[in-house]
């Protein structure tokens, strides 16, 4: 019986599971975040250490009876110093080598499009799209929120922002996003938003990111100024699909190309119906104008944490289950077919 185990990582959770290769879910372990751009190594070593143990102890299982395993940690591949370090976590873990290490980008991909060629575009505090065709794949964006993160929560919060500091000094028209930033924040005077944001946050990633909530909110009311920011983002994710497409390539059947979507972003209805309109507006190409759609918009089949599970199944041949089943509820899950 083959057995594989999936790490899915992020900086606020992490995410352990021991499947067979059946699709038979035997443990899951949740725990801290393991992102060593915020706790360094030795945080990650101590979560992938325990997530490992904990669901191998749960299952009555040993290290050495796994297939494959898959850790997907945030912030593996940018940075090479650092790579050979997160590499070897696995190894000290498992006691061998059958393993990959690789950004946790791709358990979201396996996992929202089952394992299958497509792309998945990220929209949460940061963003980036990961695709894969065959042996082909790409990824765009991720650069942090310094160098880009466009169409993330914390781009379009920046965005909001400015137009606030413009609304509040007269070189914009005042709109409901000026009243409800105020609102949010607290403020009593306008320049305190300068204090706030940068004194008692710190100009924290994730604080600031919580702010586009106010800026879906406005163009929810019909605020111009914050529709355009969002009609910005939406734009920004749409060419990070298409770039992806073009490095992986068209369904050579001419099929559209599946495209799913994961990040807190989507989960604001208007925001998502912004991004659906353009992604599936978008022609198949070098086909003629009368080409069908080049993208599918699609709901994503798994989490993440299967996902690094069909990952690791993947990376060793093995077929992806047409269904998923957990000890602890028999009922059938979501089918990845």
């Amino acid at each position: 019986m083959t057995l594989f185990l999936g790490l899915d990582g992020g900086g606020t959770k992490t995410a352990v599971v021991l499947a067979e290769g059946d699709g038979r879910v035997l443990a899951r372990w949740r725990g801290p975040a393991c992102s060593w751009l915020d706790g360094g190594v030795a945080v990650v070593a101590d979560v992938v250490a325990r997530g490992t143990h904990a669901v191998l102890a749960e299952a009555g299982r040993s290290t050495a009876e796994v297939t494959h395993a898959f850790f997907g940690v945030p912030g593996h591949g940018e940075s090479s110093g650092t790579d050979d370090r997160l590499d070897a976590l696995a190894a000290q873990a498992l006691g061998h080598r059958r393993y990959t290490v690789g950004n946790d980008m791709l358990a979201g991909w396996a996992g929202s499009l089952g394992g299958r060629d497509g792309i998945n575009v990220i929209a949460g505090t940061g963003s980036m799209a990961y695709g894969e065709r065959g042996s082909r794949t790409h990824r765009v964006g991720g650069w942090s929120e310094l160098i880009g993160d466009e169409g993330s929560a914390h781009w379009i919060a920046r965005r909001g922002l400015n137009a606030f500091s413009r609304m509040a000094d007269g070189r914009l028209p005042r709109t409901p996003l000026y009243d409800l930033l105020r609102a949010r924040t607290g403020i009593s005077d306008d320049l305190d938003l300068v204090g706030l944001v940068m004194h008692d946050w710190q100009a924290g990633r994730t604080e600031v990111a919580t702010l586009s909530r106010v800026v879906t909110a406005a163009a929810a009311a019909g605020d111009p100024a914050a529709g355009a920011v969002l009609d910005a983002a939406a734009d920004e994710l749409v060419e990070q699909v298409r770039v992806v497409a073009d490095r992986i390539g068209d369904d050579p059947d001419g099929q559209p190309t599946a495209v799913s979507t994961s990040g807190g972003v989507f989960s604001d209805d208007g925001f998502r119906a912004r991004f659906a309109s353009r992604v599936v507006a978008g022609r198949g190409s070098g086909q003629g104008s009368g080409a069908g759609p080049r993208f599918a918009l699609v709901e994503p089949v798994l989490p993440p944490d299967l996902g690094a599970v069909v990952y690791a199944m993947r990376v060793v041949g093995h077929a992806v289950p047409a269904t998923w089943t957990a000890v602890e509820d028999p009922a059938r899950q979501r089918a990845t077919g």
